[in-house]
């Protein structure tokens, strides 16, 4: 009986290890990648961001001209108002590796690209 206890224990504490070392796993390939970008004089500033494929990505945009913008992609399926002089956040499911072009909605002469490697 003592035995057997023993084996159980033992057992479970193995299956809590395992099982505690695959969500550790899980965790880290969840991690979110924070990515920042700039609007000024209705460009994107850098115009070309790259980020890792297989990682959630956090895009904070800063809007510095007086006037909103409004972030916008089709290949990211994302679109966001930014009022003028503020930031905005927008999360990002993990990617696979390409190239996602993006613009300003509100000024056509804004665009640039989210590489994935």
């Amino acid at each position: 009986m003592l035995r057997r206890k023993l084996l159980r224990n033992a057992a479970l504490a193995i299956a809590g290890s395992v099982l505690l070392g695959i969500s550790t796993l899980v965790a880290s390939a969840e991690e979110a990648v924070t990515i920042s970008i700039s609007i000024k004089n209705h460009h994107f500033q850098p115009a070309e961001i790259t980020a890792p494929a297989g990682k959630p990505i956090v895009l904070r945009i800063k809007n510095l001209d007086a006037s909103a913008a409004e972030f916008e992609s089709v290949s990211l399926r994302v679109e966001k108002l930014i009022a003028a002089n503020s930031e905005g956040i927008i999360n990002i499911r993990a990617l696979q590796p390409g190239r996602y072009q993006f613009f300003d909605d509100f000024h056509p002469e804004a665009k640039g690209a989210l590489v994935v490697k």
